[in-house]
């Protein structure tokens, strides 16, 4: 027998429950989770199936309401030594015209600000944080089944009392009070916790880097840009002091260039470029003869909580919208700082019915931001992007122009 309840083998039967609580997945909401419930105390088995630095083109822009709910985490550090870069608001572009839309920050501080980075190293400080709480245990392993509190595998109708993992060949269970599933925008978790939950996918970014320095290549330094293009927008963000983010989004009813054809190059040169600031095209056009692609399906998929004893899903595993906006980690910080807040009256987690009532008033509390900032995006996509629909197209030009005219938002 193990540390906190871990039997050799899922084949064995269930050790006594010593962890409070298991986090599945440490991307951005399961290691800011389990740092923040370690912090109070809590014994928290961090488990997340590969702990190298993740490459992704989505999750390196931070809002500032994000950020300061890094902050009121403790973890705002976090940010500091991965060159990430302050956003102050946003340029818009459309048909040659230019709209510049600070952020509402007077007042704040000065730290407070969006922060734009590389998402691997973004992450890999957040698991740095959970790894730092003496009463955590991080682990890479990968999770298999979901177990009910006797060690059999979970079914419906029974209450979730742990998880069985893989660690290299060998096989464990690991036994909790409460299991909180996060593992992201792929979750191997999500049907079974939240059947209903469909996942719908209105387009595909694809990734292209554009080297040398924000402030030469950007024609607004300290902002994200976004360009209203035919048929969807396009966006330019930093990511580093020598690296710029390009985000072409490609709608779900355009077919997809083939990258091996060629065809996505000459895409973003034929069709892109040319709609693109002038101070952008050139670099554009290097990065894009580099030939470097990758790319990201963007997913939607509005929260469906299930009350499921002894487990709960946050994190894209539960909730996601159109990432144009950049709201996905403001949503997910959000959902730690009520979580910890709603389970933080509790002495254990083994009281299911306390800790259903308390997941009830996280559910209850966390639906007007996340139900903000989700609107927001889906609607923002759907208005910025080309329509054949004259209606739509007045929409979109009215929205830009109320920009223009110094309109704001603060996620």
């Amino acid at each position: 027998m193990g540390r906190g309840g871990e039997a050799a083998s899922s084949t064995v039967g269930a050790a006594a429950p010593e962890w409070d609580v298991i986090v599945v997945g440490a991307g951005v909401a399961g290691a800011s989770l389990a740092y923040a419930l370690g912090k109070e105390g809590r014994k928290v088995l961090l488990l997340e199936r590969d702990m190298s630095e993740p490459i992704r083109i989505v999750g390196e822009l931070l809002q500032p309401g994000g950020y300061l709910k890094l902050k009121e985490l403790g973890l705002e550090w976090t940010v500091d030594g991965i060159d990430a870069q302050k956003v102050y608001g946003y340029a818009m572009y459309k048909d040659g015209g230019e709209a510049v839309v600070g952020y509402p920050l007077k007042g704040r501080g000065d730290d407070v600000a969006g922060r734009s980075f590389h998402n691997g190293r973004f992450v890999m400080r957040l698991r740095e944080a959970a790894k730092s709480v003496e009463t955590n245990d991080v682990r890479q392993a990968t999770v298999k089944k979901l177990l009910a509190v006797d060690g059999s595998e979970w079914s419906e109708g029974k209450t979730i009392g742990g998880v069985a993992a893989t660690i290299g060949d060998v096989d464990h269970a690991f036994m909790a009070p409460l299991t909180v599933v996060c593992d992201g925008y792929f979750s191997a978790f999500r049907k079974k916790l939240t059947p209903s939950a469909t996942p719908v996918s209105p387009s595909t970014f694809v990734g292209i880097l554009l080297d040398g320095d924000p402030n030469e290549l950007l024609p607004r330094p300290g902002h994200g840009h976004v360009v209203l293009g035919d048929p969807s927008p396009v966006l330019f963000y930093p990511i580093s002091s020598k690296e710029v983010r390009c985000l072409v989004d490609i709608p779900a009813h355009v077919k997809m260039p083939s990258v091996a054809s060629g065809a996505m190059a000459e895409y973003v040169l034929t069709k892109i470029v040319p709609q693109v600031p002038e101070k952008l095209r050139a670099p554009l056009i290097r990065a894009v003869e580099g030939g470097q692609f990758k790319s990201m399906m963007n997913k939607t998929m509005p929260a469906q909580p299930k009350r499921t004893p002894g487990a709960v899903l946050i994190g894209d595993a539960f909730n996601m919208r159109h990432p144009l906006t950049g709201g996905g980690m403001t949503v997910a910080f959000s959902d730690v700082v009520t979580m910890k807040s709603m389970l933080s009256p509790l002495p254990t987690f083994k009281d299911t019915a306390a800790v259903r009532e308390r997941m009830d008033a996280f559910y209850a509390h966390r639906t007007a931001p996340a139900l903000t900032i989700n609107t927001l995006a889906n609607a923002l996509y759907k208005v910025f992007c080309a329509s054949g629909d004259s209606s739509m197209e007045e929409m979109r030009r009215a929205c830009f122009e109320y920009l223009r005219l110094r309109g704001g938002f603060f996620f």
